[in-house]
C-alpha cells in the first residue's frame, strides 16, 4: 500500500490559503494555464452536480441564494450548465507550475461558478481581484456568469458574513453594479 498527502505529488506548492493577503507572482503562462484548463474543463460532458459547500448546487440553491441577500427584481434562472471544479480557490491552486487538485466538489455547475470562485477568493487584493476579472472576462460577461458573481457574493454577503470580512465592500458594490446590469436586460 502506498501512502501520500494529497499535495506530496503536485508539480508546485498551492499558492496559499483560499483567501490571500498578498499578491502572488504569477506569470503569463500560469494564467494561460489556468484558462485553457477551465475552458477545457467547461467543454466536457458529465452528468454528475456540482457540490460547492457540500451542497448540490441546483437551481433551487442559485436562486434561494441570490434572493437571501439580494431580493431585487430579476430572472435568476440559469441558461448553461457546464463541468466545474466547484471549490476553485488559492489554496487548490499551485505555482509557478500551474496544477488545479481537490476535485470532490467537482460536476456541473453554472457557466462561471469557478470564476466568481477565484475572483471572490481574491477581493483583499484588489489587482489579483481585477486580474481574475480579466483573464476570465468571457465568463463574467455572459447572465450566466453575472448570477455566479451574485451567487458567491451572497455567500459572502449573507447573515454568516463577518463583520470585519475584508472582501464585504469590494463584493457588495460588485453586486450593485451587476444587479443593474441585470434589471437592464
Amino acid at each position: 500500500m502506498w501512502r501520500a498527502d494529497e499535495t506530496e505529488l503536485l508539480p508546485s506548492p498551492p499558492v496559499g490559503t483560499a483567501v490571500l493577503s498578498q499578491a502572488p507572482k504569477l506569470p503569463n503562462e500560469w494564467w494561460n494555464a489556468l484558462n485553457a484548463t477551465l475552458d477545457a474543463l467547461a467543454s466536457q460532458p458529465t452528468r454528475r452536480i456540482a457540490t460547492p459547500d457540500t451542497a448540490a448546487i441546483t437551481q433551487e440553491l442559485v436562486t434561494a441564494s441570490i434572493r437571501s441577500v439580494f431580493p431585487e427584481d430579476f430572472d435568476t434562472t440559469v441558461e448553461r450548465w457546464v463541468p466545474a471544479h466547484a471549490d476553485l480557490n488559492w489554496a487548490n491552486i499551485t505555482a509557478p507550475v500551474f496544477s488545479l487538485f481537490d476535485w470532490e466538489d467537482w460536476g456541473s455547475a453554472p457557466l462561471g461558478l469557478d470564476s466568481a470562485t477565484l475572483w471572490a477568493s481574491s477581493l483583499v487584493i484588489p489587482a489579483l481581484a481585477d486580474r481574475v476579472w480579466r483573464e476570465r472576462r468571457r465568463d463574467f460577461e455572459t447572465r450566466d456568469g453575472k448570477l455566479m458573481t451574485l451567487f458567491v457574493c451572497s455567500r459572502l454577503l449573507g447573515p454568516y458574513a463577518h463583520p470585519e470580512d475584508p472582501r464585504l465592500r469590494p463584493a457588495g458594490r460588485m453586486a450593485e453594479e451587476v444587479i443593474k446590469q441585470l434589471q437592464a436586460g
